[in-house]
């Protein structure tokens, strides 16, 4: 996708309010009156941490970061504020990571793998979007076949964004389904293919089944493809989206996380741990259901705007 536009960094500050407010008011508790930084005081910044779900692993890292020089000296809240900001954004640099339809093949193959509800359609079809304003031609493929609901999001999505849409009647084999469009993007030429898949977790291996024969039969075709695999998880599950993504890594070969609803949660913070839990990095992030409410990860502007920090 492109750089964020114009105003994206005030709809994160906007987005993650219910994060930065809860974590804005644990810190006044925890650090008062610029009292000398100690360890209880460590001890109870790891332990608000935690409580906001980044991770017992994370928290005590990026309390370490923290403390480095403040430790037994009086510290205020902005200072407090952008030390923590510097030592979150540490945490989650490497973890940032960046998607582009437009800078590989022919026609380029996106896979959308999630939970049902973590809201795959819906960022598909922002991406889908956008794809357009750089010129490409899009053929977006209606992968859950057991959902006629999702088809019918889907294909009003495709509308909205000027591309081309292919379904099957409900209950049709997916990887039939994502064989076809292929064929159909290779033989007239559009340069994105993007395909939603179902994400029936109570039938897990069922659907894990169902994963691998897509991207068999893609390959088929084309040995590269799906050149990205987009997991899609839902914030507002707090940490049930490290399960999900243990349980999708784990037997899928996922490309980028998009992390969605980052609005909807207290506890925005969820977001670092499962960017340390996983093999791939974070490459989006949602923050609203406007088409402009999907963009690039930025771990800075996020760590900032997560502790109550202006982004810029």
């Amino acid at each position: 996708m492109t750089e964020p536009k114009k105003g994206w960094l005030q709809r994160l500050t906007q987005g993650l309010s219910r994060s930065s407010k809860a974590m804005g008011e644990q810190l006044a508790g925890a650090f008062v009156a610029r009292a000398p930084l100690d360890q209880a005081k460590l001890d109870e910044l790891e332990d608000m941490l935690i409580e906001a779900d980044l991770g017992p692993h994370s928290a005590a890292r990026i309390t370490a970061r923290f403390g480095e020089g403040r430790f037994g000296r009086s510290i205020g809240e902005d200072e407090i504020k952008e030390a923590l900001a510097q030592a979150i954004g540490e945490e989650l640099g490497s973890r940032q990571g960046r998607f582009d339809a437009l800078s590989g093949p022919r026609p380029y193959v996106v896979l959308f793998i999630g939970v049902n509800g973590s809201g795959k359609t819906t960022t598909l079809g922002k991406i889908a979007a956008e794809l357009p304003g750089g010129g490409a031609r899009v053929l977006i493929a209606a992968g859950d076949t057991f959902r006629a609901a999702a088809v019918e999001q889907l294909e009003i999505w495709a509308r909205r964004a000027r591309a081309d849409f292919m379904s099957k009647p409900t209950g049709a084999d997916a990887a039939g389904l994502a064989f076809e469009a292929l064929e159909k993007a290779r033989a007239e030429g559009y340069d994105v293919l993007l395909i939603d898949t179902a994400g029936r977790l109570q039938n897990k291996q069922g659907l894990m089944d169902e994963l691998h024969k897509i991207i068999r039969v893609l390959k088929k075709l084309d040995p590269d493809a799906p050149h990205e695999t987009l997991l899609v998880l839902d914030a507002t599950v707090g940490r049930n989206a490290l399960a999900q993504e243990n349980v999708f890594g784990n037997q899928i070969g996922v490309t980028g996380i998009v992390m969605t609803k980052l609005d909807g949660t207290a506890r925005g913070g969820v977001l670092v741990p499962v960017a340390q839990a996983s093999d791939s990095p974070i490459k989006l992030i949602g923050v609203g259901e406007g088409i402009d409410d999907l963009q690039p990860f930025d771990a800075r502007a996020f760590a900032r705007t997560l502790v109550g920090l202006e982004s810029a």
